[in-house]
């Protein structure tokens, strides 16, 4: 990964903001995030990464934020690994993100779906 010298060239001008960017050009994990998402990851800034601090502001443990952010962090690398998945299998891989759905039921509704698509 390319390390950029933090400058002020290096970021984005309001004109280059994401809200200003056509929604083909948005990053695809962030189209991902629900307004709960986007929340947290606001909080999560503003408390400069600080965990503990989070939590204290939810009123919730620490673990429990850190399950959180882990699950932000699964659904963005979801976004990015599978962006030429079909709509129904990120919906899919979201539900097991967001411990709606179990991995053996996941893998079971991913084949099944699969095997459909590749009937004539």
């Amino acid at each position: 990964m390319k390390v950029m010298p933090m400058n002020d060239e290096n970021f984005p001008s309001e004109s280059q903001s994401v809200e200003n960017r056509p929604p083909e050009v948005r990053p695809a994990w962030l189209g991902g995030m629900s307004e709960e998402d986007l929340g947290f990851i606001r909080r999560f800034l503003m408390a400069s990464g600080s965990l503990k601090d989070v939590a204290t502001e939810y009123g919730i443990s620490y673990p429990t934020v850190r399950l959180r952010l882990d699950r932000l962090i699964e659904k963005i690398r979801l976004y990015e690994s599978h962006a030429a998945t079909s709509r129904f299998e990120r919906l899919l891989r979201e539900a097991h993100i967001d411990g709606k759905l179990d991995y053996p039921t996941l893998t079971a509704l991913l084949a099944a779906y699969r095997q459909e698509k590749e009937r004539p």
